[in-house]
């Protein structure tokens, strides 16, 4: 689990002006970083998994925030909304191709704000999510960036179990990657996050 959403949540805020702002949300997830339409005109939340949808729905529920948003299940490239910002919440890495979504992205809002792992991150290599990063990154940066801005932080873990139970969806790699934590307790994990704005 992350050690600290709230100082993620404050550097996005920190990082791009969401006041007033129609915000097409790629991979809204479970709803993790829902304080932004504390202050956006509305959120038209995008993913493709509709039990994350169902998560975000029961988080904006109790967070009072229902009214702001529209939910779509949906793949993001096949999406036909407006807006004015389009925020990819840490969700590029996982998309075939990252350019492509790029481009559809530009269709639909003047500002692009991508957040992800960052290029150096313990956790994205034992997630084995570091060369979806990368080349996620590469496809990025060949687009013109207005800002750039990366963080730490920590992924923190009572024991080899809890850490299991959130990586084995991961795969093999990232199976064998965490052996080493599993006479560990109360642990920490480096984490590397990155923000663009295009």
């Amino acid at each position: 689990m992350v050690k600290d959403i709230q100082q993620i949540i404050q550097n996005l805020l920190n990082f791009y002006d969401f006041q007033n702002k129609t915000v097409v949300s790629v991979g809204a997830g479970g709803g993790q970083f829902i304080a932004y339409a504390q202050v956006a005109r509305h959120v038209i939340a995008i993913d493709n998994d509709k039990n994350a949808l169902n998560k975000l729905e029961e988080n904006l529920s109790m967070n009072g925030l229902s009214e702001k948003f529209t939910l779509i299940h949906s793949d993001f490239g096949n999406t036909k909304v407006k807006g004015d910002l389009v925020l990819f919440e840490f969700c590029l890495h996982e998309m075939n191709e990252p350019q492509k979504m790029l481009e559809h992205a530009q269709k639909i809002a003047k500002d692009i704000v991508i957040a992800d792992h960052g290029l150096n991150s313990d956790w994205a290599y034992i997630a084995d999510e570091k060369e979806k990063a990368e080349n996620t990154w590469a496809h990025v940066l060949k687009n013109p960036t207005q800002k750039l801005m990366t963080h730490k932080a920590e992924q923190y873990y009572e024991d080899y179990e809890e850490l299991y139970e959130k990586v084995k969806i991961q795969g093999e790699n990232s199976i064998e990657r965490i052996k080493k934590f599993k006479k560990c307790k109360q642990f920490v994990i480096p984490m590397e996050y990155t923000f663009a704005l295009l």
